[in-house]
């Protein structure tokens, strides 16, 4: 979900390509146990780290525990080839990054390892995680395994629509029923995620079932009968002929340019996207349409081929530290799964005027707090807003939906 910037691209590239130098030289070597030890693989999305920390991990690292260790560092950009990557059993990644389904599916089929939360000297982090989704994370527990032992949330946000105020209204992006508005054919951009998409096409589909009490946005969203996945192409193929296009990362950057007139976004994007085009006098704004969305989190989980447990476990808890979570978020445009004090304080800015209530993130006591509310969502948005469990045995059948709309493509 989280696409690489413009500004990082120069040094990112020549970054990885030093990074497959040392992956080619660790491949063509047979490593020892012991040498092994001594290398931390990580495996994550492009742009959603500070750059700077995987230089100064090992010094921290070695102050904490005497030890030395080298950070091999990998990039993906779809969830399921990291996904699949990891099932193949053929990369001893010690890390990786997936958003909340694939963890789900790879605890339930027994593909992680729990974190090892014996920290030594070491203070441990790992409970800065905002109460919000730690709860949220018991949803993923297994008979045996609790998720809050093989996960640690990294970042989060909701899916909705970033749009372009100059050329359509607030009150017509309220409802997602603007993108099957004919006026608006050719000026929208679709994700190309399908678990984000079947959603937000069933809570749209399903809506008249919400406001009756028939049925619960979570029951739409994850029950995944054969009539809901009917519905759903239904919608989706009454949608396609309005789109311009099917995209993964570049939505956001035809909209600062002014090129688009909807793009369905993540939060995070949305923060970022809005930033750059107000550079260019292009007005963007986020929502999240009355129907309701979905609330998502990437984290963090040790693969079971992992060969570093340890050193994995002690980056999880570096990565929880105030200082390091605020530099992550600064990087990315995304909310940190951190919810400490000084996260709270150096997010508030005092030239918004608009205030959101927080409270169920940051703890009772933050109801009127000046942040920004695409980063943040007010508790009134977070109550219309669903966490998605993996489709499961569903999952073909909805794999097969998706490439009947898709057909040809765009």
């Amino acid at each position: 979900m989280r696409p690489l910037t413009k500004s990082k691209f120069i040094s990112n590239t020549v970054f990885l390509l030093l990074v497959t130098i040392v992956i080619s030289f660790f491949n063509s070597c047979k490593e020892s146990d012991q040498s092994r030890k001594k290398i931390l693989k990580i495996y994550n999305w492009a742009d959603y780290i500070d750059e700077g920390l995987l230089e100064e991990f090992p010094k921290w690292y070695k102050e904490q525990t005497g030890e030395d260790v080298k950070i091999v560092y990998q990039v993906f950009d779809m969830p399921e080839v990291m996904y699949t990557k990891i099932a193949m059993g053929k990369e001893d990644f010690d890390l990786a990054c997936p958003t909340q389904y694939l963890i789900e599916r790879m605890l339930k089929k027994d593909m992680l390892l729990p974190i090892d939360r014996n920290f030594g000297k070491t203070g441990d982090s790992l409970g800065n995680i905002s109460p919000f989704l730690r709860e949220r994370m018991d949803a993923f527990s297994v008979p045996g395994k609790k998720a809050v032992d093989y996960m640690v949330p990294y970042m989060w946000g909701t899916s909705g629509i970033l749009y372009n105020t100059q050329k359509i209204s607030r009150q017509e992006v309220e409802s997602w029923a603007c993108l099957w508005n004919p006026k608006n054919k050719g000026k929208i951009l679709m994700k190309d995620h399908y678990w984000d998409v079947y959603n937000m096409a069933a809570i749209y589909g399903f809506y008249q079932d919400i406001i009756s009490g028939k049925r619960t946005r979570y029951n739409i969203s994850n029950d995944h009968t054969d009539q809901d996945i009917a519905m759903v192409e239904k919608q989706l193929k009454l949608l396609k002929p309005n789109l311009a296009g099917w995209e993964a990362d570049f939505g956001k950057e035809m909209m600062t340019k002014g090129e688009m007139w909807m793009n369905y976004a993540w939060s995070g994007d949305a923060v970022w996207a809005v930033e750059e085009a107000a550079k260019v006098n292009v007005s963007l704004d986020y929502v999240v349409p009355k129907e309701g969305s979905n609330i998502w989190f990437d984290g963090w989980i040790i693969p079971k081929y992992a060969r570093n447990v340890k050193a994995a476990s002690y980056f999880l808890n570096y990565l929880c530290q105030s200082k390091i979570a605020l530099r992550n978020m600064n990087v990315s445009g995304y909310c940190s799964a951190v919810a400490s004090p000084e996260i709270m304080k150096a997010q508030i800015d005092s030239t918004l005027t608009g205030t959101v209530n927080l409270d169920y993130f940051f703890g009772p006591g933050n109801e009127k707090l000046h942040i920004n509310p695409i980063q943040y969502p007010d508790s009134s948005v977070v109550n219309r807003c669903v966490l998605l469990h993996d489709f499961l045995d569903k999952n073909d059948k909805i794999l097969e939906m998706w490439s009947r709309v898709k057909g040809d493509n765009l």
